[in-house]
């Protein structure tokens, strides 16, 4: 998980804090070598580490927090604060032309996952109502053109390329025309990458930039080469002059340093970040939530607008009236956890639900992927029944059990576990509805992305 050695180390320092009833400028002092160390572990760059602690420093021992009633709160307050302030302060959007076609031009170095971000951004705009055309301008890598077109055809995003042996200047300035005849309000550019930086491929990106005015220039970079990541930010700024950056495998590096550490040694902001390898998982960044989310806040904000954006609403309200009937069949109940697991994985969604750390501690090393055996073997059972046995398990039988079984390559036990759980489950939602008294809503309580 993101963050997570950090997370874990900054929480269990505040909960020392919390156990005492008046703070110490000793105790501060303490906290904030902790805080020091963590930061440290988690490959944040060390001149940043070292003001961020002597801000937070300078604040906590101030009167106010020694005299409150509750001092650890607000030094934890201050921490958020200062997190928040490091890693942008508030979300970077793209800077969209008045003018259209908005110009974007994505730069990295080779492997950082440039092509896929750009067809990734590409379908985040589309969401938005834009119409964006992708532009092969990577002349270098073997098959870039063709995962470019591939990942075009997947999203139905028109992708502009030229013959082989044009050169990326061409292309890029042919693509505009393109986009004016073709009505493609932002171009995205995909230029080539390299294994280190050299003065052949920055040459050919600013003569890109010359000719072109791009309105963006984002820089991808993969968030697990650590302090690498703040280096080829800083050469490529220095080069080309960077609008923001696009920080990819976010999600496999439990440390995050790059993150926390960029936009104060650079001055560029992290617009998105990568947090899986789906075409969906391009997220913007929002330093808010990410601070929220280190110091075990949750970031609850985000799960509400995945919720918004994966469950369909009309069939949240048709389940909803399922419910108060107590007509909620296990193919109602499949559907709900197809919805759930749109979600990503269940470690993700308890990092953004506050205080759900400490019960992800106590399953230790469980499966908690929604895509785990646990549930594929659910999914196996429910698919091996019948229309009638899904829509009344009460005629399920024995040898109905070992049929079922069989089908879906489990034992009876695993068959008779989930019907015994889904009979309980239905049993709660007839209390709920007995508790509701007729009330709109499950006894007052709306799930967020509920009309």
């Amino acid at each position: 998980m993101i963050f997570e050695g950090l997370a874990d180390r900054l929480q269990n320092t505040f909960k020392k804090l919390r156990g005492h009833g008046k703070l110490t400028e000793d105790d501060v002092n303490e906290a904030m070598r902790e805080v020091r160390m963590a930061l440290l572990e988690a490959d944040v760059n060390f001149k940043v580490v070292k003001d961020f602690v002597k801000k937070v420093k300078e604040r906590a021992i101030g009167q106010d927090v020694m005299e409150a009633l509750t001092p650890a709160q607000l030094v934890i307050k201050i921490v958020n604060e200062e997190l928040t302030e490091l890693m942008g302060g508030s979300q970077s959007r793209i800077n969209m032309s008045p003018n259209p076609p908005t110009i974007i031009m994505m730069v990295g170095l080779q492997g950082a996952g440039k092509t896929t971000s750009a067809g990734k951004l590409g379908l985040s705009l589309k969401k938005q109502g834009k119409r964006p055309v992708l532009v092969a301008a990577d002349i270098y890598r073997p098959a870039a053109v063709t995962q470019l077109q591939v990942i075009g055809k997947q999203l139905d995003i028109p992708v502009f390329s030229m013959e082989p042996g044009t050169d990326a200047v061409t292309i890029a300035k042919s693509s505009l025309n393109y986009a004016f005849t073709h009505a493609n309000d932002v171009v995205i550019i995909d230029t080539a990458g390299r294994l280190h930086v050299n003065e052949e491929l920055m040459q050919e990106l600013k003569d890109i930039k010359t000719q072109i005015k791009p309105h963006e220039i984002l820089l991808v970079v993969d968030a697990m080469t650590g302090q690498d990541a703040i280096n080829v930010a800083e050469s490529f700024n220095n080069d080309l002059g960077l609008d923001g950056l696009v920080l990819t495998k976010l999600d496999g590096d439990s440390r995050g340093g790059a993150a926390l550490s960029v936009k104060a040694v650079t001055g560029c902001p992290v617009k998105f970040v990568g947090m899986g390898e789906k075409l969906e998982a391009l997220e913007p960044f929002y330093p808010d939530r990410m601070a929220s989310r280190i110091l075990g806040m949750g970031d609850v904000l985000s799960l509400i607008e995945k919720a918004q954006e994966t469950f369909d609403l009309n069939q949240a309200k048709e389940m909803e009236k399922k419910l108060r009937k107590d007509d909620f069949t296990l193919d109602d109940f499949l559907n709900q956890m197809q919805q759930i697991k749109k979600l990503g994985s269940l470690e993700q969604i308890m990092g953004m639900i506050p205080g759900m750390g400490d019960i992800k501690k106590k399953l230790g090393d469980r499966e908690l992927d929604l895509n785990g055996k646990e549930m594929r073997q659910v999914e196996a059972i429910i698919r091996s029944m019948t229309a009638k046995e899904r829509a009344n398990t009460s005629i399920i039988n024995g040898s109905r059990r070992k049929r079922i079984a069989a089908g879906s390559g489990t034992r009876v036990q695993d068959v008779n576990r989930l019907l015994k759980q889904f009979e309980e489950m239905r049993k709660m939602m007839k209390k709920v509805k007995k508790m509701q008294g007729g009330k709109k809503g499950f006894g007052g309580f709306k799930l967020p992305f509920m009309h």
